[in-house]
């Protein structure tokens, strides 16, 4: 691993390169911060696919990519005459030294609960206590990401249950609510059912330290890799998959899932 100076070195050269691209390279020059944005956002799901499938030179390049746009937004910043690199790092700082008082002041914990518990009520306190709990949930995140957060943030404040298995009736209620609505075909009350099913399991999953984005995917890729298998073995067979019994499908099925078992 490197050294402090040498780590400041490298960051220093990162800056000063971005210095000169904003010079000197027509794209660069003409980004503003709104033109960055969804780019930003797809560096972040590249971060996110290189975390799930573990590739660590990936993931490397991915957070280089992602220090770009930090490094990026920041010189636009200065150039505006908003806030430089220094802003940057000095806020947060500030920031992480406040939201823990248990590493930086006198405040004793016992668990990660209680670290969780009191970063948000000095994140409250930040705003002066007028500042709702779950506003500091970002409203654009995804629907599934969204709930665990949401969640999470409740939990923080003490609104949870008082046994993780006591979820179990909640999404047991759900489900059966969500069958009685399907009775009725009536889709705007079906889509609302559906939804609280959701959020029953995704408390499952937070209750149980499951989080349910990486369980989901997880899921996804297992099914693309199964179905690639048994699209693959029809057209090796010279079949038509669409014209292929269920049956049929089904046994090449289980036979992907029986190799999956023992690559694993």
């Amino acid at each position: 691993m490197h050294s402090t100076d040498e780590k400041k070195e490298e960051f220093g050269r990162l800056l000063s390169i971005m210095d000169e691209l904003r010079q000197k390279c027509p794209w660069d020059r003409e980004q503003t911060i709104d033109s960055l944005r969804s780019n930003t956002i797809e560096e972040v799901y590249e971060l996110a696919d290189a975390i799930n499938r573990k590739d660590m030179a990936d993931i490397r390049k991915e957070l280089g990519d992602l220090l770009l746009h930090i490094v990026f937004y920041a010189k636009i910043g200065s150039e505006n005459g908003d806030f430089d690199i220094y802003d940057v790092c000095k806020s947060l700082i500030e920031k992480l030294i406040y939201r823990h008082p248990h590493v930086f002041g006198q405040v004793e914990v016992d668990s990660s609960n209680a670290v969780s518990q009191n970063w948000e009520r000095l994140k409250l306190k930040e705003k002066g206590g007028n500042r709702s709990v779950l506003a500091g949930v970002p409203q654009a995140l995804p629907a599934l990401i969204k709930a665990h957060r949401i969640q999470d943030k409740a939990r923080s404040m003490g609104f949870d249950w008082d046994e993780r298995s006591d979820v179990w009736n909640k999404v047991s209620e759900e489900i059966e609510e969500a069958r009685a609505e399907i009775e009725t075909m009536n889709k705007d009350a079906m889509e609302a059912e559906f939804g609280d099913v959701l959020f029953s399991i995704i408390n499952a999953c937070r209750l149980y330290g499951i989080d349910p984005e990486n369980a989901l995917e997880r899921t996804n890729r297992k099914f693309i890799s199964r179905f690639n298998y048994l699209e693959s073995k029809t057209i090796a067979q010279g079949k038509d998959l669409k014209q292929m019994p269920l049956a049929e499908m089904e046994e090449i099925w289980q036979e992907a899932k029986k190799i999956e078992n023992q690559n694993q």
